[in-house]
C-alpha cells in the first residue's frame, strides 16, 4: 500500500492543518473550526460552484438570522426533538432563543410573507449558512462531526405536482457535483420505521403518500436504491445519497427531503385556479450537507492534492536564486493579473527545498525561473501530478491553465 493510500496518512485532522486550511483554538473551543485564508478560499469556491448549478435551475439565495425565539422550533415540531441539543440565550428582558441548528423554520416565514399565486409556484430558496448544535465533547472530530456547521441548504416550495419534477432538478445538481469530484454515487430510500410512530410528525396519509413519491421517482430513475427503513428524517422520507471515496469508504452525503408536515404546522399555501387556498409541499436539499463534513471527506478522497480549480494556490513562481528575483516577480504578476491564484516562494532556500514544499502542499503548478527562462521569456513548469513539463512561454502556460480551470478539469 503507498503512503497515500493509507487512511492515516490521509487524515483531515493531520492534512488540513498541514496544508493551512483551518485549525482549532482551545480558547474559541471544541469543535469550533477556525478558517484560514487558504481554507476560506476552498469553501468559497465550493459554495459558489453549488450555487451556480442552483442558479441555472431557478434558485434565489435568502439571508437569515443565527437566533430565534423557541416559539419558532415549538411550531415546527424541533424543540421537542432537540431542544436539548439547541444552544439557548436569554436575553436581558427574560425571553428565550435558540441559536440556529437548522434552517428550515425561519425559511417557511420567508415563504409566509405574502400571499402566492400558484402561478408563482414554485419558490426556491437558497441559503448557505452556519448552524450550531450543542455536540457532546466525546462525539467531536475534527471536521466531521462540530458544534459550528455550515449548511448548503435549500428549500423549494411547490405544488404537489411539481415535486417529482423539483426532485429530478437536485437530483441532477448532486450528480453533477459529486461527479467533478470522481465520487460514486449510491442512492438510500430514508423512509420511516411504521414500528415506531412516536419518532415522526403527521399522520399515515401524509407519509404514505410522501413515501410513494420517492418510490416513483425512484422507478423512474431505474436505479437499486438501498432500503433505509427507519432513517427518514421526522417530518418526512428523504433520498439520501452515498459516495464511494478512492479508499473505496462509504459516506452519506447529499440529500433531498420531501417534507408534507412542515407545510401543515405553518399553513403553507397558494391560490390555485379556482381561487381556493391549497395546501403545497416543502423540499429540503442540502448538496455538501455540512461544508466541513464535506471538506473532511475531500481532503482524504484526494488527499489534500484538489483539483486545479479548487486549490487555494494553483501555481508557484521559484527563481533559481536571488539574481532573478525581478524576472520571478514579473512572471508572478502576468499570472496573477489573469486571476490565477499564485504566489512567489523566493531564495531563502535552495531550490531543492523549495521545490519540495510546493510539494508538500500539493501546489499543482510549480514555475521555476533562471537564466534561460529569463532569456526565452519562458517558465520551467512541473505539474503536482503529472511531473516535468519543461519550457513554455508565460503568456502560453497562462492560456493553458486558464483553460483546466474553465473545465474543471480533475
Amino acid at each position: 500500500m503507498k503512503a497515500d493510500e493509507n487512511p492515516k496518512e490521509r487524515d483531515h485532522k493531520e492534512l488540513g492543518p498541514r496544508l493551512d486550511l483551518f485549525a482549532f483554538s482551545d480558547l474559541v473551543g471544541s469543535g469550533l473550526p477556525l478558517w484560514t485564508p487558504k481554507g476560506t478560499t476552498l469553501r468559497n469556491l465550493l459554495d459558489e460552484f453549488v450555487w451556480q448549478l442552483r442558479k441555472e435551475r431557478g434558485y434565489e439565495r435568502v439571508e437569515i438570522p443565527h437566533i430565534t425565539k423557541k416559539e419558532l422550533y415549538e411550531k415546527s415540531g424541533h424543540w421537542d426533538k432537540f431542544k436539548d441539543e439547541l444552544f439557548q440565550i436569554k436575553s436581558r428582558e427574560g425571553y428565550l432563543f435558540a441559536v440556529k441548528p437548522m434552517n428550515c423554520p425561519h425559511h417557511t416565514q420567508i415563504y409566509t410573507r405574502k400571499p402566492w399565486s400558484y402561478r408563482e409556484l414554485p419558490q426556491r430558496y437558497a441559503n448557505t449558512t452556519m448552524c450550531y448544535r450543542d455536540e457532546q465533547t466525546g462525539e467531536l472530530g475534527g471536521l466531521s462531526r462540530t458544534r459550528a456547521f455550515t449548511q448548503d441548504d435549500a428549500h423549494v416550495f411547490c405544488r404537489m405536482n411539481q415535486v417529482k419534477q423539483e426532485f429530478l432538478k437536485i437530483w441532477d445538481i448532486v450528480h453533477e457535483f459529486y461527479e467533478m469530484f470522481g465520487f460514486k454515487l449510491q442512492v438510500r430510500f430514508s423512509r420511516h420505521d411504521p414500528k415506531h410512530p412516536e419518532k415522526y410528525l403527521g399522520d399515515k396519509k401524509h407519509w404514505a403518500i410522501a413515501e410513494n413519491i420517492l418510490e416513483e421517482i425512484i422507478k423512474e430513475k431505474n436505479i437499486r436504491a438501498i432500503d433505509g427503513i427507519g432513517e427518514a428524517a421526522f417530518y418526512g422520507p428523504k433520498l439520501d445519497f452515498i459516495a464511494k471515496d478512492s479508499l473505496s469508504r462509504e459516506w452519506q452525503v447529499a440529500t433531498i427531503q420531501l417534507d408534507l408536515n412542515m407545510p401543515d404546522r405553518f399553513d403553507l399555501v397558494c391560490i390555485n385556479e379556482n381561487g381556493e387556498k391549497e395546501r403545497i409541499a416543502m423540499i429540503h436539499a442540502a448538496i455538501m450537507g455540512s461544508i466541513e463534513r464535506f471538506l473532511a471527506i475531500l481532503i482524504e478522497h484526494t488527499s489534500g492534492a484538489f483539483p486545479l480549480w479548487l486549490s487555494p494556490i494553483q501555481a508557484v513562481v521559484l527563481p533559481l536564486s536571488e539574481k532573478f528575483s525581478k524576472y520571478a516577480h514579473d512572471a508572478l504578476a502576468k499570472v496573477r493579473e489573469n486571476n490565477i491564484r499564485a504566489e512567489l516562494l523566493d531564495s531563502g532556500e535552495t531550490l531543492g527545498k523549495r521545490v519540495r514544499e510546493a510539494e508538500v502542499q500539493k501546489i499543482p503548478y510549480t514555475l521555476v525561473v533562471g537564466e534561460k527562462e529569463e532569456k526565452n521569456k519562458t517558465v520551467n513548469v512541473r505539474h503536482y501530478r503529472r511531473g516535468e513539463e519543461g519550457e513554455i512561454s508565460t503568456e502560453e502556460l497562462v492560456k493553458k491553465i486558464k483553460k483546466e480551470i474553465e473545465e474543471k478539469v480533475i
